[in-house]
């Protein structure tokens, strides 16, 4: 059945060549090219070292024990409801997704997707469906060809650059408005649901808005959109970023997420009562955010540039405190009816794995429920002024998620080992550099 509506796919679109995409540890597209006929004729392997390789192509020392000593080979399958054109491509050109198994036909523990997967199958073995709809933030930003120099905003079409903060701007969108109208323009011949683009506080900073729906739909995506964003910009001469604080007198760029469930048989959302009350698995919801984020902030904030971001400087959630509409909390509670209750987790940075972070923000609400863990009451006034407790660089975030045996037997043991030792090693390797801050002040001074 999936064979046929594949088949099918790649003949209604005359499509001669296949992307085999499959998303890697920090979020990239890793795979294949293969000719459209090939593609249905044969089967499709990648090396299941690609799972664990670090986000500088390094290998950790611990990579023949997570994959074994051979380099084998895992088995690709395409994912029908993963199919998508690429649009920018010079001759008919498809983008499917896969899943990853193992020799044995297993679900391959090491893949992001997977995760995610496995997170949403504790739900569906509830009767329950999470809802989903991301927000993703990101920088324009002029060709930087050497990463010694600083970035700067692209100049627009006026000829000049962005200057000063542009909240909600629409003329400063529309400085880039060949870039905007190329990127919906992309997205729609990709189907994804992007609805709202807002200009963000930061120097041509930019927002958009997913509308809601299926959590592993929206992964996918998120995955898809960032590859886009970042072709359609340097088709037009200029960078798409999506680091989590590429600029050090800007703001960070999040990736924030909405979510809310609904009972799979009769499509009520289940954090409000009859009444339309919060119902106490919404309370137990934001109890196990509250409780699992410490040690998951390490999926949220999960490279060395991401904790940059997380400074109350720069309006970004620095410890555990949640609000009803309060946006100074990294746990938010926006102002809707019975029906849209939800909860806005704001740790995640726009540079996270989307499959990571939302199968971990949704794993922390589960425990949260399953444990009916209690929140602490939420915080009236400025999150922001209050002692701060998040981690503040990788390596402690790591530790902490150690501390958390709940959280890393719903994600898999295998996979929490195998992360653990992809980014300590990116950790260690940023730790080598030294700084042009060390140079300047510690030189000569010390």
């Amino acid at each position: 059945m999936a064979e046929d509506l594949i088949r099918n796919w790649l003949n209604e679109n005359q499509i001669s060549e296949v992307e085999c995409v499959v998303p890697d540890m920090a979020g990239n597209a890793r795979g294949k090219f293969i000719p459209a006929d090939k593609f249905i004729k044969e089967d499709s392997r990648l090396p299941q070292a690609i799972l664990v390789s670090t986000v500088t192509g390094d290998y950790t020392e611990e990579e023949s024990e997570l994959v074994g000593p051979t380099d084998s080979d895992m088995m690709l399958v395409p994912d029908p409801d993963a199919m998508r054109v690429v649009p920018w491509a010079t001759e008919p050109t498809g983008m499917i997704i896969h899943d990853c198994f193992t020799r044995e036909g297993d679900l391959h523990p090491l893949a992001t997707r997977n995760v995610l997967r496995q997170v949403l199958k504790l739900y569906e073995q509830e009767g329950w469906q999470p809802i989903v709809a991301p927000e993703v933030e990101f920088y324009l930003v002029q060709k930087n060809p050497d990463p010694d120099m600083e970035l700067q905003p692209p100049i627009g079409r006026s000829g000049r650059r962005e200057a000063g903060r542009q909240s909600y701007s629409i003329d400063a969108v529309n400085e880039f408005e060949h870039i905007v109208e190329e990127m919906y323009d992309h997205c729609e011949a990709q189907q994804l649901d992007v609805d709202t683009l807002i200009h963000e506080s930061g120097l041509a900073q930019m927002e958009v808005n997913f509308l809601h729906g299926d959590a592993l739909n929206l992964a996918d995506q998120v995955f898809v959109f960032k590859r886009t964003m970042r072709e359609t910009a340097l088709r037009n001469g200029v960078f798409a970023t999506f680091m989590a604080k590429p600029m050090a007198k800007e703001p960070g760029s999040a990736l924030h997420i909405h979510q809310s469930i609904v009972d799979k048989d009769s499509g009520r959302n289940i954090f409000s009562s009859e009444d339309g009350e919060e119902h106490e698995r919404f309370r137990h919801f934001i109890g196990g955010l509250q409780h699992y984020t410490p040690g998951a902030i390490a999926f949220f904030a999960p490279n060395v540039n991401s904790y940059r971001r997380l400074s109350p400087d720069f309006a970004a959630p620095t410890n555990m405190h949640w609000g009803h509409d309060n946006r100074t909390t990294g746990i938010r509670v926006p102002d809707s009816g019975p029906q849209a209750r939800r909860v806005e987790n704001r740790f995640p940075g726009a540079d996270c794995n989307p499959y990571l972070a939302i199968a971990v923000s949704l794993a922390c609400g589960y425990l949260g429920m399953k444990q009916r863990i209690d929140p602490l009451p939420p915080h009236e006034g400025d999150a922001y002024s209050e002692p701060l407790t998040v981690a503040r660089n990788l390596e402690e975030a790591l530790r902490l998620l150690d501390e958390h045996d709940d959280l890393k037997e719903v994600l898999g043991s295998h996979f929490i080992r195998a992360y653990h030792a992809v980014k300590s090693h990116e950790f260690e390797m940023f730790n080598k550099v030294i700084s042009s801050w060390e140079r300047e002040y510690l030189l000569l001074n010390v």
